[in-house]
């Protein structure tokens, strides 16, 4: 009987951390679910994730409005915010090889 114990905690265990986990992630999901990825409107340092190659995460945008940067943004509006980067002078929903701005 005590060499099954230890198969029923570890099995606990592992319920437990998953139904952690699920719950740690839903937040994410509902934030992703209200907002969309729109490229071109972050500023340098302040992108959500992923910037292309050579950036790994969070923060690693090198210049303003890089066209393979992100930020989330309310769900709609991301056509509708300013990047002077962009072809069209708006946030794209897709990554856009970034226009030279004028200086």
């Amino acid at each position: 009987m005590k060499a099954t114990t230890p198969a029923i905690s570890a099995a606990s265990l592992a319920l437990a951390l998953g139904a952690a986990l699920s719950l740690a992630s839903a937040p994410l999901t509902a934030q992703a679910a209200d907002n969309e990825k729109c490229y071109g409107v972050a500023l340098k340092g302040k992108n959500d994730c992923a910037a292309g190659p050579g950036t790994t995460c969070a923060g690693t945008a090198k210049v303003d409005y890089q066209g393979n940067s992100w930020k989330y943004v309310p769900a709609g509006t991301c056509e509708k915010t300013a990047s002077p980067t962009s072809p069209t002078g708006f946030g794209q929903l897709e990554a856009f090889k970034a226009m030279q701005k004028d200086a």
